[in-house]
């Protein structure tokens, strides 16, 4: 067990003062580095704006976006629709359970499922099954 390790530097310390971080507290931070640097940059802006007729001196910077700050409007495309057995699309729904299927092989299987069943489908896709 006391072999030499030929990979490990033999005059490494460890740092004992180091905490880990989990994921939420490094988002967190970085979210909050993110917006004071935007507040800066905002400051810097208006600062840099022209005061009685003076053009100011500097050049507005470009915001860059990143996976935290991208905003984008609601799709105009319709919500697509899916088989809640299969998964496939599913252009068609059962009028009596209100279950989505794919096709005619899917509607066979839906017709021949218990009230309880076609509810159970329905709660995962997140729908308050009315069952009729």
């Amino acid at each position: 067990m006391h072999l030499p390790r030929p990979f490990k530097n033999p005059h490494y310390t460890k740092n004992v003062n180091r905490r880990t971080k989990n994921l939420k507290a490094v988002l967190t931070h970085e979210r909050d580095r993110e917006r004071a640097d935007r507040e800066r940059r905002r400051q810097e802006k208006e600062d840099a704006m022209e005061v009685d007729g003076e053009p100011g001196d500097s050049t507005p910077e470009e915001e860059m976006p990143t996976y935290a700050s991208i905003e984008a409007p609601p799709s105009l495309l319709p919500q697509r629709r899916y088989c809640d057995i299969t998964g496939l699309e599913g252009p068609y729904t059962d009028p009596a359970t209100g279950l989505r299927y794919h096709d005619k092989s899917v509607y066979e299987l839906i017709k021949g499922l218990s009230a309880a069943a076609a509810k159970d489908y329905l709660a995962a896709r997140g729908v308050n099954p009315i069952v009729k």
